[in-house]
């Protein structure tokens, strides 16, 4: 990996990309460089395939055709013993935060470092501990994810992720199904993150508008499967495109629904029988 500078940020490039499932395309001619050290937002409706190329990049999936590179490397041109080292440098929130069940919160969050490193059980968990302080978690260290919130459970994921001190931070969706007060505070960690390592790039997929305005330094927005828009949130908000602007005001492009078309009437007779029963 003599491509990748050791002291520099890294960033990712999608050279004329085409990513999918089978024969079926998601995404086509993505080329885009999302800068290092940097926030960068994937934006996009509901299916656009912002997972889909969130996937590609942590190198879950091979690309139908085009290239990833992260920090100058190809990445599925890489040797598979540079591939795994690559590979360690990136960390990554998942949108649930795939916690282990059947492990407290600590034993999570330490699970790189357990996992992959002969260090004495006593040191990881006092870096376990260092990270969930992080994340405002150092006092549900031996509880488990099951009697966590949702919120809770997101912000393990990210103390789990960025316990390796990664290169690279992958969120996916790190604020849905988040109420506004914890998806601010999920924001507010990302930024103290990103304050605390100015050379971490942090990748994040969101449809979340608040949290774009809140986090973004660089926006790609997908429809359609391309690429509709790349650049910074400035030249973003002042655009003029219609499905940008139609997008940012959260408007529907046509009124969506028939609701006129009435229900049979033995199913309205049945459904009273069943009401009454």
């Amino acid at each position: 990996m003599e491509t990748c500078l050791e002291d520099a940020a890294w960033d990712i490039a999608f050279t004329s990309l085409r990513i999918g499932y089978g024969e079926h395309v998601v995404l086509d001619k993505i080329t885009a460089r999302l800068p290092s050290g940097k926030i960068s937002v994937i934006l996009g409706g509901s299916g656009c395939g912002k997972s889909t190329l969130l996937r590609h990049i942590i190198g879950l999936a091979r690309p139908m055709q085009g290239s990833i590179s992260i920090g100058g490397a190809d990445l599925f041109s890489l040797t598979r013993r540079d591939f795994r080292r690559l590979r360690r440098q990136i960390g990554v929130l998942f949108q649930d935060g795939a916690l282990l069940g059947a492990m407290t919160l600590a034993q999570n969050v330490a699970l790189p470092l357990s996992e992959h490193l002969a260090l004495p059980r006593a040191l990881v968990r006092r870096e376990a501990l260092r990270v969930l302080k992080m994340v405002e978690l150092e006092d549900f260290a031996d509880f488990y994810p099951h009697q966590l919130s949702g919120g809770m459970r997101k912000r393990a994921g990210l103390a789990r992720a960025i316990i390796t001190n990664p290169r690279v931070l992958l969120c996916d969706e790190p604020t849905s199904g988040l109420d506004p007060v914890t998806a601010a505070r999920m924001d507010a960690l990302l930024l103290s993150l990103h304050a605390q390592f100015p050379a971490m790039t942090i990748v994040s997929v969101s449809h979340d508008l608040m949290s774009l305005e809140r986090i973004a330094d660089y926006v790609l927005v997908l429809k359609d499967g391309l690429l509709h828009f790349a650049g910074d949130l400035a030249a973003l908000k002042a655009s003029q495109d219609p499905y940008l602007t139609m997008f940012l005001s959260r408007q529907a492009a046509t009124s969506l629904g028939d609701f006129s078309e009435s229900m049979d009437e033995r199913v309205v007779s049945e459904l009273a029988k069943w009401f009454r029963a």
